[in-house]
């Protein structure tokens, strides 16, 4: 049995986010949901780095844009 994450979610779930888009920097999510996103991490922080020590917000809402296939039209549209 998969060890569960944060808030008892199994971790398999959030590594398909970290898999794909683990390189991704904090700074590039931060411009698609806020200055709130990972709060207390550098903006050069990669989300593969932080993504088990999110709050359920930032994490919420990743998973969320994941889910529906969203989170890489992001990425690739968030401003440079």
């Amino acid at each position: 049995m998969k060890e569960p994450g944060l808030d008892g979610r199994h971790r398999d779930k959030d590594g398909a986010i970290g898999k794909k888009h683990g390189n991704t920097l904090v700074g590039t999510l931060r411009k698609i949901y806020g200055r709130g996103f990972a709060a207390g991490y550098p903006d050069a922080t990669t989300l593969s780095e932080v993504l088990h020590q999110l709050n359920e917000t930032s994490l919420s809402q990743l998973r969320r844009d994941h889910e529906t296939g969203h989170l890489g039209h992001k990425i690739d549209h968030a401003p440079k």
